[in-house]
């Protein structure tokens, strides 16, 4: 839509307010709202905002090496075709953002920027991603003894549709009318825990579409007396909760799925063997990307079916990069890896764009993933591991950092300045939780994502 049809829009629909909306580099999805009268100038000029913000830890102070402070100011300018009406918000509309520097350019520091170059390194090579986020969540009670799962149902038990029958009707019904297909919805393993996932799109949409999905899930749930949380391991005693990220490589007319090869045992192409082989090889990096926060690590864990080591496999739901099951009327077209080291607590504009930085980096150089993994790497002993060339991830999301800030090709694709303060705020987090105990780490992960 122009932007004169969106105001049309808005004022047709007795709109009130319009949320400017970003990701920022702790993972959490903050933004302003412009009222409507004023939307048309807002859309045009932005909102303004504090370059400190991106300095912001998810714990709501500036990292104590923060690059940025109160002095020095951005814009956030809307992307026009990421407006929505909110169906449970009905006064309130949304636009996700860039983040625009006041002599017009994009700054550098700006995430969903980040994507963007990746996407277009990616067309430079005539490929196109697409990708899609598969996420995991609870819905709790909030009592005075803190948070209690909304039954105790079995995995994919048929009592836990039915006791989360309204609610789950409810977010698809939300998450369609703001244009996302639901493909699939199952309770999961843990008490309290669903699966609800969505088509893919290509690979900004889809980052967009993860902002939405968080905030329609958690608000959904909210109007149902619910608090749902998307938090990698809300219950310490409960499965964790991914958002596998499932992602494609197309040609550049996306026609043509380029991972799939019906002349191989596997059915693979060399390109996507290379791809999977670059997503191993900057995986210990690449988990403070995707698995970035403290209560990510509770998740990754050995025989959780989460992964815990650099493995591939097919159809290995034990392994970093999984290759699914084709759909049988669409083989080719359904190809697709899947990333299970991948979280809710993620910037998904920065998850993807380095998803996407490893996997060119395999394509140019065409590194070999070896032999796929056909059982759990974690029965293995560490020399059979080694004489693999598997690796156990690090353990901690501090270790994760100090393995991103080794990896010259994330940190050269993210840029010096993103790069920079994202680590610093990632740092912070991980400081400041190391002063706490579990009960902390929990809640505070809980209600934030």
């Amino acid at each position: 839509m122009t932007p004169d049809q969106i105001v049309a829009q808005a004022q047709e629909r007795g709109l009130q307010l319009v949320r400017f909306l970003y990701c920022d580099n702790g993972g959490v999805i903050r933004g302003k709202s412009t009222h409507v009268g004023a939307l048309a100038r807002r859309m045009e000029s932005g909102i303004g905002l504090v370059k400190g913000m991106q300095s912001f830890t998810s714990l709501d102070s500036l990292a104590p090496d923060a690059t940025y402070g109160p002095v020095g100011e951005i814009r956030l300018v809307p992307d026009p075709d990421t407006f929505v009406v909110l169906p449970y918000a009905p006064r309130s509309g949304q636009m996700v953002v860039n983040m625009v520097e006041l002599d017009h350019s994009p700054w550098a520091l700006d995430p969903r920027a980040f994507l963007q170059r990746m996407v277009t390194r990616a067309a430079a090579a005539g490929l196109a991603f697409d990708a899609a986020f598969e996420n995991e969540f609870y819905l709790a009670y909030r009592t005075d003894d803190g948070f209690v799962p909304v039954d105790r149902s079995l995995c994919f038990s048929a009592i836990g549709m039915e006791s989360t029958e309204d609610v789950i009707q409810d977010i698809i019904a939300a998450l369609t009318d703001q244009g996302l297909t639901v493909e699939l919805s199952h309770p999961e393993l843990g008490h309290g825990q669903q699966e609800l996932s969505i088509r893919h799109s290509p690979a900004v949409r889809a980052a967009d579409n993860q902002v939405t999905y968080r905030q329609t899930v958690r608000a959904v749930a909210a109007r149902h007396g619910l608090v749902a949380s998307l938090a990698p391991k809300p219950f310490a005693d409960q499965a964790g909760s991914g958002a596998h990220l499932h992602w494609s490589i197309w040609d550049k007319d996306h026609r043509t799925n380029r991972l799939a090869d019906s002349s191989a045992p596997d059915g693979l192409s060399p390109l996507a063997r290379n791809a999977i082989a670059g997503v191993l090889a900057h995986l210990p990096g690449l988990l403070a990307l995707t698995t970035p926060s403290v209560n990510s690590f509770r998740r990754l864990q050995p025989h959780y079916w989460s992964s815990a080591y650099t493995a591939w496999g097919l159809e290995n739901r034990e392994a970093a990069v999984r290759v699914p099951s084709r759909y049988w009327d669409d083989e080719d077209g359904s190809a697709n890896l899947e990333l299970k080291a991948s979280d809710a607590s993620a910037n998904p504009y920065i998850s993807l764009g380095g998803v996407i930085a490893a996997a060119l980096d395999g394509i140019e150089r065409k590194l070999d993933p070896g032999q796929p993994f056909d059982q759990d790497p974690g029965n293995l002993s560490d020399a059979e591991r080694k004489k693999r060339g598997v690796r156990r991830f690090p353990e901690k999301a501090s270790e994760a950092l100090d393995e991103l800030e080794k990896d010259r090709v994330l940190v050269a694709a993210l840029g010096a300045p993103l790069a920079t303060e994202y680590m610093k705020v990632r740092r912070a987090e991980a400081n400041a939780y190391a002063d706490k105990d579990d009960a902390f780490e929990l809640e505070q992960h809980f209600f934030k994502y």
